[in-house]
């Protein structure tokens, strides 16, 4: 029990204490201990009431219950509180709880701050709070610092909040693991407080891979907390208490100022505190560091420490050796270790071995485990399990999956479920996922409301939505973005020679973004822009890559440029291309080539390809250079 502490403090003269808190003696401590010893024997046996006590005490520490006794018995007859204290130390440990706190009390009620601390935790022990609690505030008060540790712990457990006053009060005296548990308290206000601004538009959002626990409670990554100006926030007096636990040996401080560090970005200091943590046997730390480690690109040490933490039970650990197994492609140690994981209680190891089996076309063994982390609450496992469900035409069976993983807070899910609704035509609900999943950032998402809008006419509502997708790297929407800014803006006066080259506008440049991730479209509309400035090297180049990725407008327009610069068979290729993919003006310009040429037949057949094609304009044309041909060749 936490609030028992250790024996050594109920002697309020530092003259007795356990042998594991004392650094080993050497010989010549030995020697001294024994003359000491000898001497205060001599004084006792002639009557010296304070040598019978510290003789006592001497032989308690050291083991000796049997000579121990008749000291302290006859030291606590004659009146010495100390003895009285140290005498229910003794019967305590020979296992006579009720007669030890009665010397205790004894003591207590002759100013004994320690066994005021002591009678306190016996009742304690035994339910009695209110009568602990008296105890333990007389030994806070008389100064003791377990005692103020205890009180605290006691409040505390009953949620009131002068708790926080006397864990103060011992952290402030150099008791550690108060100053480890005064920090929590405080960490745990700063993230109240950061929930509460966030809930007001200004409290940004958290990452992790760290996430520690402790005692069932989240180890926050250090953030800065409000500061109001005239105190210490909540967060910056947290660190300090973590500190000054983590300089004492408390592993788990060091743990969580180790995080705090991460989450500032002082990543050296941070590794040194999860050093210190993990070496401390701290199996958290341990798989921290090896995330650190890792992000540093030193996988080897990184493995090494998850195998510590992994070895010592952390999940998340045996996740990150599986996941680093499964990289190098050695899938059987990658399985062992997500079931370790799995085995450690940590969910996301039958998601990982889901993924694991899908990876390797085992379906079956997928959708196995995928339904174990899903049923446990893995919203991506669930979500996992329908796009599987759907795969396999199981449609109906994906449903609920997607609603679960969504409901939780799948941005992923709510997508689906969106694309889900949309291919049965109930567009109503298909919106409402796709906006919930655009409002958390999803950029396909945001990219299906933006059309949405264009088709109803709110073109300010689309933009909105296309500048979040664009941004987010969608080709598609920064062309969409593109053509909606174009239409605005007025037309482009003709360029002439020796005119100076204007900016480039909005448009264009989101036009060359998309063009730049491969979207045929843009790549075709930034050549003509370029076309349009005279710049025809930079148009024959965004022609041609659209042209050969398979864009029968690129390879048109393309054909078109190479011809006005006199490349006619060039250009005559690039047309066969395009009236190939199925663009009509393509094939009337290679029947208009072929005419020319005096190649009839070959010039009609393409004038039949082009009336086909359309559009009907281009149709009319063609079918009048056709009936031309046909008349010439029949002539």
């Amino acid at each position: 029990m936490d609030v028992m502490g250790d024996k050594a403090t109920l002697l309020e003269d530092g003259r007795f204490a356990q042998p594991a808190d004392f650094p080993q003696v050497t010989d010549r401590d030995e020697a001294g201990d024994a003359v000491e010893e000898a001497r205060q024997r001599l004084a006792a046996e002639a009557g010296d009431v304070e040598a019978m006590s510290v003789l006592g005490a001497m032989l308690l520490r050291r083991g000796d219950l049997d000579g121990a006794e008749p000291q302290l018995r006859a030291a606590t007859a004659a009146g010495d509180r100390a003895a009285a204290n140290n005498l229910g130390v003794l019967l305590h440990q020979r296992g006579y709880a009720d007669e030890a706190a009665g010397w205790w009390r004894i003591a207590a009620v002759a100013g004994s701050a320690a066994a005021a601390h002591a009678l306190g935790r016996h009742h304690r022990e035994r339910g009695d709070e209110p009568a602990a609690e008296y105890w333990l505030r007389q030994a806070a008060e008389q100064g003791h610092t377990l005692g103020a540790y205890a009180l605290a712990d006691l409040l505390e457990h009953r949620s009131d909040p002068a708790a926080e006053q006397w864990m103060r009060v011992a952290a402030e005296r150099g008791h550690r693991e108060a100053a480890y548990r005064l920090a929590r308290a405080l960490d745990r206000r700063s993230t109240a407080e950061e929930c509460r601004g966030a809930r007001e538009g200004s409290c940004a959002a958290r990452g992790d891979h760290l996430a520690p626990r402790d005692d069932d409670e989240d180890v926050r990554e250090g953030e800065a907390g409000t500061d109001n100006g005239v105190e210490a926030s909540a967060a910056e007096e947290a660190e300090q208490w973590y500190r000054q636990a983590a300089a004492r040996g408390h592993q788990r401080a060091a743990l969580h100022l180790g995080a705090i560090l991460e989450g500032r970005g002082e990543l050296k200091e941070a590794g040194r505190w999860y050093l210190t943590s993990a070496k401390d046997g701290e199996p958290r730390a341990a798989c921290a560091l090896g995330f650190l480690l890792r992000d540093a690109g030193d996988t080897e040490s990184a493995a090494v420490w998850w195998l510590r933490a992994a070895q010592d039970g952390n999940g998340n650990a045996a996740n990150a050796l599986g996941a680093l197994h499964a990289e190098r492609g050695e899938t059987q140690t990658a399985e062992r270790w997500y079931r370790a994981a799995m085995d450690a209680g940590d969910v996301n190891g039958a998601y990982n071995l889901g993924l694991l089996c899908a990876e390797q076309g085992r379906t079956v063994q997928a959708e196995q485990w995928y339904r174990r982390a899903a049923y446990a609450g893995h919203r991506e496992a669930a979500n996992a399990l329908a796009i599987l469900l759907l795969q396999v035409g199981d449609a109906a069976g994906a449903e609920p999956w997607f609603s679960k993983a969504a409901e939780a807070g799948s941005v992923d899910a709510a997508f689906n479920l969106g694309i889900l609704y949309a291919g049965r035509g109930d567009d109503a609900d298909a919106r409402v996922w796709y906006e919930r999943a655009a409002a958390a950032g999803h950029t396909e998402a945001a990219l299906q409301v933006a059309i949405a809008r264009l088709r109803e006419g709110d073109e300010r509502a689309a933009e909105r939505h296309l500048r979040q997708a664009a941004g987010g790297g969608s080709a598609e929407a920064a062309y969409r973005l593109a053509a909606v800014l174009d239409a605005r803006r007025p037309p482009t006066p003709a360029h002439e020679l020796g005119e100076p080259t204007r900016e480039k506008s909005e448009c264009e440049e989101w036009y060359e973004r998309a063009a730049d991730q491969g979207h045929r479209r843009a790549q075709v509309r930034v050549g003509m822009l370029a076309a349009a400035r005279g710049d025809v090297v930079e148009a024959a180049r965004w022609y041609r890559e659209a042209a050969e990725a398979g864009s029968r407008n690129g390879a048109f327009n393309l054909g078109l440029l190479l011809a006005r610069e006199g490349s006619e068979p060039e250009a005559a290729l690039w047309w066969t291309r395009a009236a190939d993919a199925g663009h009509g003006r393509a094939a009337l310009r290679l029947a208009l080539v072929y005419a020319r040429r005096g190649e009839l037949a070959e010039g009609q057949r393409w004038a039949d390809r082009a009336v086909s094609l359309g559009p009907v304009e281009v149709a009319e044309r063609a079918a009048k250079l056709r009936d031309a041909l046909r008349e010439e060749l029949s002539a």
